[in-house]
């Protein structure tokens, strides 16, 4: 399934852990605050009726005129000054070639305006790493763009043109959480650069998570066309407000084969608000756990799998003081059913720090309510990053000690102890085996808790090393004839 999961900017998925590692902050606004400049959620409740027999002659025309003009086409150009290939690199430094022509990479995707005086949201994966941003809107203006703010986690950028006082459209923005399965969408953005483009559909589905793209996965599925070149559009419902950014495709072709992904508008909110801030921190309950099977659901007294198994209890956490324990059922949170840790994150991003929720637990054959009061993720134990010197089969490697913060803040659905890879030499000798991310379990046959473990048997000479890659595991070493061999 993941291999067809494209980006509908275009650009082919892939677990970016080592880039994520650099989550965060582009820049923040310097032009005033964010939050301040975004209109007030509309709230409206949706009308929802079945379209009599003289209504199918409807048009979507008054709701595609009011919002088209606060979607914007954006293209980037990347100066990519690489050598093409190994040869060529090989040639210019030993025989004294000419240096590497640079080639400029261009690429295409669509933004929604959010703010009068120039704020553009868009997907992260449309404009990063961009030399070039060019935003044209719907009247044909352009501007130069620039990024103010981005986080790879959620896939989401903040963009500011300079409009030289004009003021911008903007658009309306619903709440996401109040969309329902079957609701109308429209879809508006530029795929293929073809230019403005306008598709309709419904919703899917909700709730949509393991699909890859963020670290928050809840996504809203549509089955309005999108293709590349739509990542950072908007998808509107039936009033033409916006209830999500489209960010992914399922396809096989590249095309759209209706089953798009788009980001919810409330999470889009939740990044808009960070802002200012130039971090998104999400509330934090420090509860561990996994998805809830049929068996387990049986054996618990459960008629169906739903929620999630708490397997750990940080102490002190605004979990255990609400007096969650290990072995019960995480059934929702806020009002909001659990059924996987994207979901929980999800709904622990969106509230924010401080915010007090009911959480409905299932213990002993019956529910329980409890209040708890979320808390930003503590940096416990310090990170440490430490790069190692030592002569052993990590030399050249940095690592770090997980935290709840610290986790939070490199992405990738990462645990929140243990050790983690920074990064790597290109020389190192583990550059053939391990990347960013990656957690070293073992280490010369003795197992490691933290970075001052790492740092101690490195000292010692330790030339093997078990570590894993998501739910991946292996173990490298130096081997008799002195090269180096991994075994799963």
């Amino acid at each position: 399934m993941m291999d067809a999961l494209k980006m509908a900017g275009g650009v082919a998925l892939g677990v970016a852990v080592g880039a994520g590692m650099a989550v965060g902050i582009a820049r923040v606004s310097d032009t005033g605050h964010v939050a301040a400049q975004i209109p007030p959620m509309d709230t409206t409740e949706l009308s929802r009726v079945v379209p009599a027999a003289g209504e199918v002659a409807m048009s979507f025309s008054p709701v595609v005129k009011a919002a088209a003009p606060a979607v914007v086409n954006i293209y980037t150009a990347t100066v990519d000054r690489r050598p093409r290939n190994i040869n060529e690199e090989f040639i210019r430094r030993f025989f004294g070639g000419a240096p590497v022509q640079p080639r400029v990479q261009q690429s295409l995707g669509s933004g929604v305006i959010v703010g009068a005086d120039g704020l553009i949201v868009t997907n992260n994966h449309v404009v990063e790493g961009a030399d070039q941003i060019l935003v044209a809107l719907a009247d044909r203006r352009e501007f130069k763009a620039r990024i103010l703010f981005a986080d790879p986690r959620l896939d989401l950028a903040l963009l500011k043109v300079e409009t030289e006082d004009a003021k911008l459209p903007v658009i309306r923005m619903a709440d996401s959480d109040r969309v329902e399965v079957g609701d109308v969408t429209v879809a508006i953005g530029n795929p293929f650069g073809v230019g403005q483009t306008v598709t309709t559909g419904i919703v899917s589905a909700l709730a949509r998570t393991g699909i890859g793209v963020s670290d928050w996965q809840f996504f809203i599925q549509t089955d309005a066309a999108i293709n590349p070149g739509n990542s950072g559009g908007a998808l509107l419902d039936a009033q033409g407000r916006l209830i999500g950014i489209p960010t992914a495709i399922f396809s096989r072709t590249g095309t759209s084969a209706g089953i798009g992904f788009a980001i919810p508008s409330k999470m889009v909110r939740v990044f808009l608000n960070a802002a200012d801030k130039g971090k998104l921190v999400s509330g934090w309950i420090g509860l561990e756990g996994e998805a809830l099977t049929a068996d387990t659901a049986k054996q618990l007294g459960l008629d169906r799998p739903g929620g999630l198994l708490v397997t750990g209890v940080v102490p002190g956490s605004p979990g255990a003081k609400a007096g969650v324990m290990v072995g019960d059922v995480l059934k929702s949170v806020g009002g909001k059913d659990v059924a996987d840790g994207g979901q929980l994150r999800y709904s622990l991003a969106t509230e924010g720090v401080g915010k007090t929720l009911e959480a409905v637990i299932w213990r002993d054959g019956a529910e329980r309510r409890v209040s708890v009061t979320l808390a930003a993720p503590p940096e416990n134990p310090p990170r440490s990053i430490t790069r190692i010197d030592s002569r052993s089969i990590l030399t050249g490697v940095t690592v770090a000690n997980l935290s709840p913060a610290y986790a939070q803040e490199l992405g990738a659905g990462l645990p929140e102890q243990g050790v983690v890879v920074v990064s790597i030499d290109a020389a190192a000798p583990a550059a053939r085996f391990l990347r960013p991310g990656a957690l070293v379990e073992m280490l010369g046959g003795q197992q490691v808790r933290t970075v001052a473990d790492v740092v101690r048997l490195s000292q010692g000479g330790a030339l093997t090393v078990r570590f894993a890659i998501g739910d991946q595991r292996a173990e490298c070493g130096v081997n008799t004839a002195g090269g180096l061999s991994c075994r799963s």
